[in-house]
């Protein structure tokens, strides 16, 4: 018998979560009430990561609103990013980039910090 083929999707996931495993205190816990999840694609097809939520500098989440949560896209990462340490790099980026939104950051500042 043959081994299953390597599924991508799950490939990918494994880099999302070494990225998330990677962020420090106190950040970390920033993202204890944020949904996390993995899509192949977006219907923007050169969106990597997408944050849909109230970030925590806005205050208390309002009653009915959707909780936060982070959006990583495999696709284009994959088809951007050959290489698997540029791939892990822009995974990893692109989450911190992400978290940065709930944090409150701006795209200026994500930039400045080199996560844009």
């Amino acid at each position: 018998m043959h081994p299953a083929p390597h599924d991508p999707l799950d490939a990918f996931e494994r880099l999302v979560e070494e990225a998330v495993e990677e962020i420090p205190e106190p950040f970390m816990s920033a993202l204890d009430d944020v949904a996390l999840i993995v899509e192949e694609r977006s219907r923007d097809r050169s969106l990597y990561g997408l944050y849909e939520g109230h970030p925590l500098t806005t205050g208390t989440i309002p009653s009915g609103a959707i909780p936060p949560r982070i959006t990583i896209y495999m696709h284009p990462m994959v088809d951007h990013f050959r290489h698997p340490d540029e791939l892990r790099y822009q995974v990893r980026v692109t989450v911190l980039h992400e978290l940065g939104h709930h944090l409150g950051l701006d795209e200026d500042r994500l930039d400045e910090l080199g996560y844009a």
